[in-house]
């Protein structure tokens, strides 16, 4: 559901007015503060806080959204866009398995690899149909309050990355709009329900919206929403839903060659919404659908609706597990199970939550309407009207760089605040190093090749030093977006470089969801590449340093001397090909215990020669 919401400094200059939008999948939706309150603003009718979130493409150019472009979906279903929120910051690869229950044409034909939409012979970004929503939600807003609207704060789901953020933030810009924040849907929520409460609470945030599922375990104590652990699902929710109910008609009465009609893949659709919300009230549901001559009875009991999104319903409540483990928390120190979202009014949903929970769920404001009034909160709150809250968000995923050997090297845990500034240092692993590439990448896992990768810079021109001389530091910058900067600076020279990460793509569905159970399932073997992949970096650095100590010592260590430490080194090499960590790690033990006595001799010597002829 697309959200807006507005705070209005009275009596200040217009250029203070700020709006904080919530853009979602299915609807939009604005408020504002008035006396201290949220108040959701109707649409041009007057009849609806609710806009559909729908674009509609007329063959004169005309660009119409919200209830009008929602009327086109049957009559002109290619040129009428829905969903669009699925599509942010996503590859054709991501969605491709979802393309079928699409009226329009999403292709892959662009270099940067995003997801485009062919309406009319055009091309479109989901940034830029997103963008169109905006615009009217802006419009609607500055005719209702005769305001000038140019300032935005906007929520998205806690789980969407970085390059989802990234777009959801262009779109606000193609609006005409200065995004000043981009906030997570539970914490906007969290702050409706955090109002006139005195007391210290812990809250579950449960966000089961038309395309996105959340679950966020928030902490509030003194005015401070703190956001515990995060976790969810960003392609999972209601339409997925309809898809169940939509299936289900199509096997059971074999209609498959319908589906290459446009109109009727869309009447279907529809049908299957209109089941699921009437399933929310009735034991049955029963319609009729067109077909060419003859009219088909389609019908779908509470009973078969509920075994069909069990299995999805069942995934949302993995991810409260995961969320709740990281959180460190029980079930009794949880206060409220807050529902969020237009798909938790499926009986089901409500029922599995509150049983997961062990307590009833918190739902006596419209989940429809719950995010956009948080969102008009924080607007107040960055507008300086309201210093009674602060929010402290999460990030959702790991994040870090590749180390010698493919290892990732977190520098910012999954869960950490933001926003938050860490660093860390690393040095050069080769004599004379000039350049040294950064790769960043996000994810759980031990090795980077099974984590997704952000973006690559090189450090270049580093002053030739020995290896282990230079002294590089790793800065990674969340700012409160969630949104990520890297800088690499070599201390010793002063030479620094920086990136603001904009990967092509974001995460596909089964990545995201699957990132933190791999993570799980694969630790044991991960542990085990990790300690041999350590071992084999250690022993090759000793590898280089004695073959340094042979070259600076040629006149003190003697033949036999030479010749055994060679042999040493040398079994150690053929070991770091072959060996396990075990074998490396003895034979390093073996050419370290022959060459320490000689090491401490070489030394002895060198210092004579250096104090020789000085008095101390």
């Amino acid at each position: 559901m697309a959200k807006i919401s507005i705070n209005l400094k009275t009596g200040e200059a217009e250029k203070d007015l700020i709006i904080g939008i919530d853009l979602g999948t299915t609807n939009s939706l604005a408020a504002y503060m008035m006396d201290g309150q949220a108040v959701t603003i109707q649409n041009d009718a007057g009849s609806n806080n609710l806009i559909p979130s729908v674009i509609y493409f007329s063959k004169d150019g005309d660009i119409i959204v919200g209830d009008k472009a929602k009327e086109q979906l049957l009559l002109d279903p290619t040129n009428t866009i829905y969903s669009i929120k699925r599509l942010m910051g996503k590859a054709f690869n991501d969605v491709k398995d979802f393309e079928k229950y699409y009226s329009y044409k999403v292709i892959d034909e662009d270099s940067d690899k995003l997801v485009k939409i062919n309406i009319n012979g055009k091309f479109y970004s989901p940034v830029e149909l997103s963008a169109e929503i905006l615009k009217e939600l802006k419009s609607l807003v500055e005719k209702k309050l005769n305001k000038t609207v140019s300032k935005a704060v906007i929520t998205v789901p806690a789980y969407f990355n970085d390059t989802q953020r990234q777009a959801t933030r262009d779109a606000g810009k193609l609006a005409g709009l200065e995004v000043l924040r981009i906030v997570n849907e539970p914490t906007a929520a969290s702050l409706s329900y955090g109002l006139g409460q005195k007391n210290d609470q812990t809250i579950a945030v449960y966000d089961l919206g038309g395309g996105t599922f959340d679950i966020s375990i928030l902490q509030i104590q003194d005015g401070i929403f703190e956001v515990l652990s995060t976790h969810g699902n960003t392609f999972l929710g209601g339409d997925d839903f309809d898809h169940k109910i939509q299936n289900f008609w199509i096997e059971k009465h074999n209609l498959k060659d319908h589906l290459s009609s446009k109109t009727f893949g869309q009447k279907i659709r529809l049908l299957a919404e209109k089941a699921k919300i009437e399933l929310g009230k009735s034991e049955r549901f029963s319609t009729t659908i067109n077909l060419e001559d003859s009219n088909l009875d389609l019908e779908i009991s509470k009973e078969q609706f509920e075994s069909l999104i069990k299995p999805l319903v069942d995934k949302t409540i993995e991810s409260c597990k995961q969320a709740m483990s990281d959180a460190k928390l029980k079930f009794a120190e949880i206060d409220h199970v807050v529902m969020v979202g237009g798909s938790t009014r499926v009986p089901l949903v409500k029922q599995m939550v509150s049983s997961y929970f062990e307590k009833p769920v918190f739902d006596n404001i419209d989940p429809d309407q719950v995010v956009a009034m948080g969102a008009a909160i924080q607007a107040d709150i960055l507008a300086g009207n309201n210093k009674e809250f602060l929010l402290l968000d999460v990030t959702p995923l790991s994040l870090g760089i590749e180390t010698v050997g493919g290892l990732m090297d977190i520098i910012v845990p999954r869960n950490s605040k933001i926003p938050s500034s860490v660093a860390r240092n690393y040095t050069t692993s080769i004599d004379g190093q000039k350049n040294l590439k950064v790769s960043v990448f996000q994810g759980e896992r031990d090795l980077v090749e099974h984590n997704r990768k952000l973006a690559s810079f090189i450090l270049k021109d580093i002053p030739p030093m020995s290896a282990g001389i230079p002294k590089i530091e790793i800065q990674f910058i969340l700012d409160a977006d969630g949104i990520l900067k890297v800088k690499a600076k070599e201390n010793r020279s002063g030479l620094e470089q920086e990136i603001e990460i904009r990967s092509q793509y974001g995460l596909s569905e089964e990545e995201m969801a699957l990132m933190l159970l791999d993570s799980i399932k694969h630790a044991e073997e991960d542990m085990a590449i990790k300690v041999l992949l350590e071992a084999k970096n250690e022993a090759n650095n000793v590898v280089q340093s004695t073959e340094k100590f042979i070259k600076q010592n040629e006149d003190i260590l003697n033949e036999q001397e030479t010749a055994e430490i060679l042999k040493l080194k040398e079994f150690l090499a053929q070991t770091v090909k072959n060996g396990s960590k075990d074998q490396i790690n003895k034979a390093m033990e073996e050419l370290n215990t022959f060459t320490t006595p000689i090491a401490h001799k070489a030394l002895d010597i060198n210092i004579a020669k250096a104090i020789k002829g000085k008095k101390i």
